[in-house]
């Protein structure tokens, strides 16, 4: 049985979209892409062409950097939706001074609803120094809170390293 939710953590780069794509690609469903970045600059534009390169055909792509429940709600069961990813889903968040936990909780409550298995990714943040301007630190211990969320309510947790997967929680399908 493949899990409702799958949750794929790494720090910057470690492969974690890489795997969380091939997760997906591995159910045989029709694939949905959630995209949660705001394209400002040429980098960022960059980036999102060479993921939307790397994951090809097949794909129907959504972009909401905000409040992905309405995107969920239309989802049917035969479908998989990978959200990519929930750090930039935070920053466009915590960027606009919205409140985080409010958020955080509709955000939840939009996987606990949806009728689609979802693999979402997020950074994680815990391994390296204390920033040093309040922002940072704001920015890191939301994602710390938002992380420990996510992984309580996920049936499948794989920590990404160097391109290579560590289970944490759950079975790989």
């Amino acid at each position: 049985m493949s899990p409702d939710l799958t949750l794929v953590l790494g720090g910057a780069a470690s492969g974690k979209s890489v795997f969380a794509e091939e997760l997906v690609v591995s159910q045989g469903k029709s694939r949905v892409y959630l995209a949660t970045s705001q394209v400002f600059d040429d980098e960022m534009r960059q980036k999102v062409e060479r993921h939307l390169e790397q994951r090809g055909d097949g794909w129907t792509t959504v972009e909401e950097p905000f409040d992905p429940g309405p995107v969920l709600t239309t989802l049917s069961p035969d479908q998989i939706c990978l959200i990519d990813c929930a750090t930039m889903w935070l920053s466009n968040h915590l960027l606009t001074d919205a409140d985080l936990e409010a958020a955080q909780t509709a955000l939840l409550d939009a996987l606990r609803a949806c009728p689609a298995q979802i693999v979402m990714v997020s950074n994680e943040v815990g391994h390296g120094i204390v920033p040093d301007n309040a922002l940072a630190r704001r920015f890191r211990e939301a994602q710390g809170r938002l992380n420990i969320a996510l992984a309580a309510q996920a049936d499948l947790v794989v920590q990404i390293t160097a391109g290579l997967p560590l289970v944490l929680k759950g079975q790989l399908p």
